[in-house]
């Protein structure tokens, strides 16, 4: 018996040594039990994740130029593509700046990526989108343009052929070339998604930081049509008859297509809307997205056909916190306005919401910290002045959306899970039952310090999370990295559902009604640097 006792504990102990160190219990605000594991780590700054109908996670990574698929269970890595040898300037985040002049990243990289529905029965296609060249690579100095108008990069839509024997991707063929990028606010998520039952690629484009830091005396374009900055794109997913090389990955239906020009231009008027998804809620399938906000209001938004989302002439709801400010602020006197910023002086965002139209503009459903007037104009007044002490502010930083469908968790189906970057959570607001709000409260997940989660992916079942997290904990204009940031920092995590959690309801058995933070409860929250 004791011989008995003795193996056991030894097998015990074994067991546990084998143990991850870093595996560990999470427990949600409604109770819910998570263990999280590294599947990989040591990872460039991941940026997409994508849970494949392979039953692999499909990785693109944003500085290391490279696409992955990696086995969920065993962390095994497979390189499908490297694109490094199609970016046509140096890893600028490794090169000091005495030799190269200070030139910076793109934000981003490689950025989104989507799979065909159909990849592994007969549509093989996987859709790229990263940045490719840099205006100033052979400039002096930084190589952005003079007086802040921007640093300038441009962005390609790339569709491959994926080959499961070989597992490589192959036969790129180019949907568009010339979409603008900047080292700031390049959104850069792609997303397939059916309208009127039939399937398209959606992506985001930033409005390229536009009116602040290095690019504060850029033009900010995300009100003109004719501009793919500050959009969102869509195209098809296999050419049409059209006989253009890139017209033929434009649906002519599209709402800014005229006889004269193709336009990939589905919905205008973002700042960054860096998350993208899709999902059935009440029998109507929806397009939602997240977007940073300048000193306030991140938001999420439904996205439609030819909409108007109002930046940078409203920001957040439609309230006038903005009125007699801007999107941007800077201490550079010799630039325009107020606010020194080529980004317009709101003065009033009733006014100008109803100068877009009321068939056009559209409120987001959901606005992050919609700061107060008075709050923000410190925060601008300080950042003219370029006074010692920086000016804070409250903000989440949404760097991605997914919508949980699943009833795996209780209390969870039909919720919205937000990654975000700044605070180190995972934000889960439900959505109404027709999928055209929210209610409840936002609850938060997952809270790890400096951890910058950039997007998530769910497993078939619902049981399981992933999330991919920034190897920085700086990003943003001016990047930076931070040489201690998460002990997590470049790495595809799994959060597994155990047990617990059930849906909150007050005391007359309703869904409590929805409930954002503002600017009173703002105040009594730790004021943070914004973290794009």
């Amino acid at each position: 018996m004791v011989r008995f006792a003795a193996s056991l504990l030894f097998l015990l102990l074994a067991f546990s040594a084998a143990l991850p160190a870093w595996a560990q219990n999470l427990t949600g605000p409604q109770g819910e039990v998570f263990t999280v594991r590294v599947v990989k780590d040591k990872l460039s700054d991941p940026w997409e994740v994508t849970y494949g109908p392979d039953h692999h996670l499909w990785v693109t990574e944003a500085k290391g130029y490279r696409v992955s698929r990696i086995h969920p269970t065993t962390g095994a890595q497979t390189v499908v593509l490297d694109l490094n040898n199609l970016r046509q300037f140096p890893r600028y985040d490794k090169v000091p700046d005495s030799i190269d002049g200070g030139k910076s990243w793109p934000q981003g990289g490689l950025m989104g990526m989507a799979l065909h529905p159909q990849l592994l029965t007969g549509k093989p296609y996987v859709y790229l989108a990263y940045a490719y060249q840099f205006a100033g690579a052979n400039k002096p100095g930084d190589g952005c343009d003079p007086n802040f108008a921007g640093c300038h990069y441009t962005m390609r839509v790339v569709r491959y052929d994926y080959e499961p024997k070989s597992q490589k991707l192959t036969h790129p063929m180019v949907l568009c070339d010339s979409i603008p990028g900047s080292n700031d606010h390049n959104s850069g998520r792609l997303l397939i998604a059916p309208v009127n039952g039939k399937d398209f690629l959606f992506y985001t484009v930033g409005d390229m930081g536009a009116g602040q830091f290095h690019n504060v005396g850029r033009p900010n374009r995300a009100q003109l049509t004719s501009s793919y900055e500050g959009k969102v794109l869509r195209f098809n997913l296999e050419p049409d008859a059209d006989k253009g090389p890139f017209d033929r990955w434009i649906p002519n239906d599209n709402p800014f297509t005229s006889t004269q020009r193709q336009s990939a231009v589905w919905s205008t008027g973002y700042r960054n809307a860096q998350g993208l998804a899709y999902a059935v809620i009440g029998g109507t399938g929806r397009i939602y997205s997240s977007e940073h906000g300048p000193f306030s209001d991140d938001e999420i938004n439904i996205i439609e056909r030819g909409k108007n989302y109002g930046h940078p002439l409203v920001i957040g709801y439609n309230d006038n916190n903005y009125n007699g400010l801007a999107a941007g602020v800077s201490s550079h006197t010799q630039l325009p306005g107020e606010w020194n910023t080529t980004y317009p002086t709101i003065q009033s965002e009733n006014d100008n919401a109803k100068a877009i139209g009321k068939e056009l503009y559209q409120d987001p459903i959901l606005s992050f910290y919609p700061n107060s007037n008075a709050f923000i104009r410190n925060v601008m007044t300080q950042s003219r002045n370029d006074e010692k002490a920086s000016p804070e502010w409250t903000s989440d930083a949404p760097s991605s959306i997914a919508v949980y469908t699943s009833s795996a968790i209780p209390g969870w189906q039909n919720s919205l899970l937000v990654a975000m970057l700044k605070t180190g959570k995972v934000v889960r607001v439900k959505l109404n039952a027709n999928g055209t709000g929210t209610t409840g409260d936002t609850l938060s997940y997952f809270n790890k310090k400096q951890t910058r989660y950039r997007d998530l992916a769910i497993s078939p079942d619902g049981k399981k999370l992933y999330a991919v997290v920034d190897s920085s904990s700086v990003t943003s204009g001016p990047s930076g990295e931070d040489p201690k940031g998460s002990q997590y920092k470049g790495s595809l995590l799994e959060f597994t559902y155990v047990k617990g959690g059930t849906a909150l309801k007050n005391a007359t058995g309703a869904v409590p009604e929805k409930k954002v933070t503002g600017a009173k409860e703002a105040a009594n929250l730790p004021r943070q640097r914004r973290k794009e």
